[in-house]
């Protein structure tokens, strides 16, 4: 079995294990972006970030039915692996038309995260390096040329031995189906699981956490107002927000689900915070270009914000597309917000009051550096929370309050 070592075959051997490895570490990523086990592990974009797991883990193409896209590449790693411990043509075959297949998923996935996202996920990244190096040891070697040369000389396609054998074919994607309805059943118990002991642990947390005052100058941009005074309504928002920022589009997607639960109850100002050089000294390079001009066109008329707001947050793809920003422009009679100096100066005094605060990273001296940064009724959650989780910490706002008292009993080890 383990005769006739070459360097193809040990080299087989080591990227499989190297992929499984890397495949279990972008599963930990995933799980700890969406089921995240205190306030910091909550997703955003961060300022000067490139690596960020938390937009990649949060996109729509991260998973399929609950089963994160890491499981399929652990399960091709462990073919791969197999093919080296036990290796027949047949198996080769099937390995390599799926080692093919998988290297450009990954591709395609990683150009999708840095063109779409603007970010990338570390580990992904290696996975998509992995997955390229070993498509290449699967090159078709002189005795693969050899057999394609004589199945065209018998007239069959030369391409036959290179095509996957269909019992191995069958047996993995039985395995691979297998394991799928295992993880979906894993994700269906975690968002269980996150509605009771996770959701009373962040609120605990929320509660510890030191209050903050609110920024000198409030934005008077408001995405939801309950009533006519900020402080009036119970659960206050004070969110630091960028319009061309995936976890902002989330945390406002989360908003709409969840107003409706707190009717009356829920203020929210809306702190421009474009991460882009060109308005915002916070960013050393455009994280996200063209998020100073939307940022101005949803701020030149305070009746159109609501709406531009929406707009911005629904067409997230559109909304990079300088063409798309200039059409929405004229449709709302908001061009001159790119030139007027008093829409910028505004834009930019509410950025300034990010620095306010003291530093949310460790390697940089400004304040606020992430978008979204919420202040929660004067207590800061740097980043977005699974639906169970914030409406747990709105709720237990609301029974404060309202002077509810508690209904169950409290037990924490720390």
């Amino acid at each position: 079995m383990l005769r006739d070592w070459s360097w193809s075959r040990a080299a087989r051997l080591g990227l499989g294990l190297a992929s499984a490895v890397v495949a279990v570490l972008t599963l930990r990523e995933f799980y700890t972006a969406r089921f995240p086990a205190s306030l910091r592990d909550a997703a955003a974009c961060r300022a000067d970030s490139f690596f960020n797991c938390g937009n990649t883990a949060l996109s729509p193409v991260a998973a399929v039915h609950g089963v994160p896209l890491g499981y399929f590449g652990f399960m091709l790693a462990g073919l791969v692996v197999l093919g080296a411990i036990v290796p027949s043509r047949a198996l080769e075959r099937t390995t390599r038309a799926l080692v093919y297949l998988g290297a450009f998923v990954a591709l395609a996935l990683s150009l999708f995260s840095v063109i779409w996202l603007r970010s990338l996920c570390l580990p992904c990244s290696t996975f998509t390096i992995l997955a390229l190096v070993t498509a290449a040891v699967f090159w078709p070697g002189r005795r693969q040329r050899e057999e394609a040369g004589a199945y065209a000389a018998s007239g069959f396609s030369p391409l036959a031995p290179f095509a996957p054998s269909l019992p191995h074919l069958v047996a993995f994607g039985a395995a691979a189906l297998v394991g799928a309805c295992g993880m979906s059943l894993y994700w269906d118990a975690r968002v269980q699981a996150r509605t009771g002991d996770a959701a009373a642990r962040v609120v605990h947390q929320y509660f510890a956490l030191d209050t903050v005052p609110p920024p000198s100058a409030l934005s008077p941009f408001w995405s939801i107002r309950s009533t006519p005074r900020f402080e009036d309504a119970p659960i206050r928002i004070v969110e630091f927000s960028d319009l061309l920022c995936s976890d902002c589009g989330f945390f406002a997607a989360q908003l709409r689900r969840l107003a409706p639960e707190f009717p009356g109850q829920i203020n929210v100002a809306f702190q421009f915070f474009p991460l882009e050089a060109r308005c915002n000294d916070v960013v050393s390079k455009d994280k996200h270009p063209g998020a100073c001009d939307l940022a101005y066109l949803a701020a030149y008329r305070p009746a159109l914000f609501p709406r531009i707001h929406d707009e911005a947050f629904a067409h997230p793809r559109e909304a990079k597309d300088p063409a798309w920003r200039a059409q929405l422009a004229r449709r709302y009679g908001v061009q001159a917000a790119l030139a007027d100096s008093a829409t910028h100066a505004l834009v930019r005094r509410f950025i300034a009051t990010g620095a306010e605060y003291h530093p949310t990273s460790d390697q940089y001296a400004h304040g606020i550096r992430s978008t979204p940064t919420l202040i929660i009724n004067g207590r800061m959650i740097v980043g977005t929370l699974p639906d169970e989780q914030m409406r747990a910490i709105f709720q237990a706002i609301v029974d404060q309050r309202l002077g509810r008292g508690k209904r169950f009993l409290e037990s924490w080890v720390e």
